[in-house]
């Protein structure tokens, strides 16, 4: 899923403004997350309202049994 997901969500998600990095991981079990980072979060809550996230990926995700969990943010409290 996250292969055929990743046809529309990734040039959706490269459009938006303020984006430094986006990851994906598929554990072997089947879970899969996803992890951003932005220049701000103004910036960041943009992915709350991108049809290609929120109503087209989840629709994939839940034919297949997927559970979604909303999306969290997460300031950075430090770095390396």
């Amino acid at each position: 899923m996250s292969e055929a997901t990743s046809r529309y969500l990734i040039p959706a998600i490269s459009k938006l403004p303020g984006l430094i990095s986006y990851q994906v991981g598929t554990s072997p079990a089947g879970s899969t997350v996803h992890i951003s980072v932005w220049e701000s979060e103004e910036h960041a809550s943009q992915m709350s309202r991108l049809k290609e996230m929120i109503v087209d990926a989840r629709q994939a995700a839940e034919s297949v049994g997927v559970e979604f969990t909303p999306i969290e943010h997460y300031p950075f409290d430090w770095r390396i």
